[in-house]
């Protein structure tokens, strides 16, 4: 039996914190057990904050009663928070951009697929359900350029590079998604 995928809202999603934990710790543990248990947990008091944000949706992988994915999202605000990696982003795409590329757009903040579910459609699922209904095809992400599994997943999937920081950086990366209607107008990279 594959894994169905379904949205939910924050309280939904907030519900199943411990299956969110397990998942995440899976996706994006070090092999710290100590340290992923701490990145986890902040997680789960950032995703309480996010969870009550202006269009929020959520998403659930369900494997035979089991949580094996999420996905969160929500409407991007008229201007990004100064927190967080959004500054590099803005400054990345210049005012006028992140304005009219991201603002009131569907910014896709986590996607996490347990390791032994991926390659088998999760990921795009989740994605796709937490992506489907963003105004006009608006939807985009940000991710570390240091994350090559994660670039080549959205890369796959149609989703292009919109800020192209320094590869050998530490720099994050905003990527729009496959329908939005800015994506032919990302400039390249030097």
């Amino acid at each position: 039996m594959g894994a169905v995928v379904r949205k939910v809202s924050g309280p939904e999603l907030l519900s199943r914190a411990e299956a969110v934990r397990c998942v995440y710790t899976d996706a994006f543990g070090s092999g710290n057990r100590s340290q992923d248990r701490d990145a986890a947990v902040r997680y789960l008091g950032r995703l309480a904050s996010d969870a009550v944000r202006p269009g929020f949706v959520g998403a659930l992988a369900d494997d035979g009663g089991r949580i094996v994915g999420f996905a969160t999202g929500w409407t991007t605000p008229a201007v990004l928070p100064p927190d967080r990696c959004y500054p590099q982003v803005a400054a990345g795409l210049g005012t006028e951009r992140t304005r009219a590329w991201l603002s009131g757009g569907r910014e896709v903040d986590e996607l996490a697929v347990a390791g032994a579910v991926r390659g088998q459609g999760v990921g795009a699922a989740l994605l796709g359900a937490v992506t489907a209904d963003a105004a006009e095809d608006r939807c985009w992400l940000i991710t570390s350029i240091r994350a090559r599994e994660a670039l080549a997943f959205y890369r796959h999937l149609g989703w292009v590079q919109a800020t192209h920081p320094a590869p050998e950086g530490d720099g994050y990366a905003a990527l729009l998604g496959p329908r939005h209607p800015a994506r032919t107008a990302v400039p390249l990279p030097l």
